[in-house]
């Protein structure tokens, strides 16, 4: 039939559909096979010049996933035309790359987290994990896939994240140590901070060593006091719960400083019986040879 055909009313709801679909569009969120959202797909009919469009950017629906964890294998799809270079664009200036540490490569670390883009850390060390976290971030948005981080990526990344704090920049160790208790300062100590989560090695108030360690959990929290180390064990195995305690140094009944494989494959997702974990096991090996009988514990707030 041809539009000439139809009467004034047929010619009225033709024109006003297309007012709808005009005014509106229809979206179709479809998703691909890694399941995360592609851009959406707009089937618009038009009459005249078609609508402006705008780029969705990054922001998230507040309460909604990020979406944002790497592709397992396959690309999304997602790419965001507005993060790519105009031809000719003089490149961004790098920030860090692959080599570089310290505390904004931690800052780095910990807002790629927030992203899920990385896991481990932060570590303060720009290494191969981060460099990939980098690369795959890059690609989601349309940017140049080259693992270092310049000021385009380094403004997409603040704008997805919030500032860390001190837990999101420790969260795997390194945390400055804090300041040693006053009994602390005579003798030989094992000086341990709850708050810093951290053990000094101190003798005569000098610091040897400083190590990450970690705690029980509330239901079997370490004992807070001033102690003595009473018996070491260097191969100890817990019969109560059957797990190894490699350079053992017991302080308070069943509690001891002693290494753990847990915390160094977990970091703070998991918790001890009670014990001083230490992750590091050079280090403990190191203070193992060090620390005598009798000398003096300090577990303080």
């Amino acid at each position: 039939m041809r539009m000439a055909d139809v009467g004034g009313t047929g010619r009225a709801v033709a024109v006003a559909l297309g007012a709808v679909l005009v005014a509106g569009g229809c979206t179709v969120q479809t998703t691909g096979p890694d399941g995360e959202g592609h851009a959406p797909v707009r089937i618009e009919v038009t009459t005249g010049a078609p609508p402006k469009s705008t780029p969705s950017g990054d922001r998230r629906p507040s309460g909604t996933p990020s979406g944002d964890r790497p592709p397992s294998g396959t690309p999304s799809g997602g790419r965001e035309p507005s993060g790519a270079p105009a031809a000719g664009a003089k490149a961004a200036r790098v920030l860090w790359k692959r080599g570089d540490s310290g505390r904004d490569v931690r800052e780095l670390q910990a807002r790629l987290r927030q992203v899920e883009w990385l896991v481990d850390g932060p570590t303060g060390t720009y290494d191969d994990l981060t460099e990939r976290a980098v690369s795959g971030f890059q690609g989601k948005r349309g940017l140049p896939r080259t693992g270092r981080t310049d000021t385009v990526t380094w403004q997409r990344l603040l704008g997805m994240s919030h500032e860390p704090g001190k837990w999101d920049l420790y969260l795997m160790g390194g945390q400055p140590a804090a300041a040693p208790d006053p009994r602390c300062t005579t003798g030989r100590v094992l000086c341990v901070s709850k708050s810093s989560r951290t053990l000094r090695w101190m003798i005569d108030g000098r610091t040897v060593s400083t190590m990450s360690v970690r705690f029980g959990s509330r239901y079997t929290p370490t004992r807070e006091g001033v102690f003595q180390v009473y018996w070491k064990s260097r191969h100890h195995v817990s019969t109560l719960y059957d797990s190894a305690m490699p350079y053992a140094m017991f302080f308070s009944g069943g509690q001891a400083v002693h290494y753990s494989s847990d915390f160094a494959a977990r970091g703070y997702a998991g918790a001890s019986h009670g014990c001083v974990n230490v992750r590091d096991e050079a280090a403990i090996a190191d203070l193992y040879a060090q620390v005598r009988n009798g000398d003096k514990v300090v577990v303080y707030r």
